[in-house]
């Protein structure tokens, strides 16, 4: 029997290498690819309590402001002027308005306070006195008496208040007003830095 004829290569054809099998691969070449975790989004920057007062809207900002004092003018001005870029600048902002009050933004604001209260288990002598001193100044003057104790221990509030009323009862009217407007102004100063710090929760209807 003739051998086969292999057929001869033409010039310039390439010869056809048989492919080698893959090469086995390592055990940890089977496993599946590792997936590729996403950082979880990061959390932006908590709201602060003056970034959260500049945006409110603008009448809940007044309900919220009229609760620091009680002239509607006070509280419009204060608002109408967000966003404030620091609390200092917004206290500093509470103040002007505060020395601009007029009489009758006096007595708005003054229409809003209520009295000084005596902190539980003041004995019942403090309150007699505390009542009979509160009425001879609203007697003499027409209005509320109000002071600012944010500087004075709790403790110590009742003799405070009634060193001051008995103290402001010799003050003549215009002496008291000038006095009691520079009350207002601490008692707002006061609440607005409460109420940016999240420690002064206003009512608001």
């Amino acid at each position: 029997m003739l051998p086969a004829h292999r057929p001869s290569r033409l010039p310039g054809q390439a010869t056809a290498t048989p492919e080698s099998p893959d090469p086995p691969k390592s055990p940890e070449s089977l496993e599946p690819p590792e997936r590729t975790r996403s950082a979880p989004d990061s959390p932006g920057p908590r709201p602060t309590g003056l970034d959260r007062f500049n945006t409110l809207p603008a009448d809940e900002a007044g309900r919220a402001l009229l609760a620091c004092c009680g002239s509607h003018r006070w509280a419009h001005r204060i608002a109408a002027h967000r966003p404030y870029p620091d609390l200092d600048s917004l206290l500093a902002a509470a103040d002007e308005a505060a020395y601009d009050l007029t009489l009758g933004d006096v007595a708005e604001a003054l229409a809003c306070e209520t009295l000084t209260l005596l902190p539980d288990g003041a004995y019942s002598g403090a309150h007699t006195a505390l009542s009979a001193a509160h009425a001879a100044y609203e007697s003499r003057f027409g209005h509320v008496f109000v002071i600012c104790l944010d500087d004075t221990a709790p403790e110590e509030s009742s003799d405070r208040v009634l060193a001051a009323i008995r103290a402001r009862l010799a003050n003549d009217p215009e002496e008291e007003r000038a006095l009691t407007t520079e009350e207002l102004r601490r008692l707002a100063r006061g609440r607005l830095s409460r109420l940016v710090r999240g420690t002064f929760a206003p009512a608001v209807p």
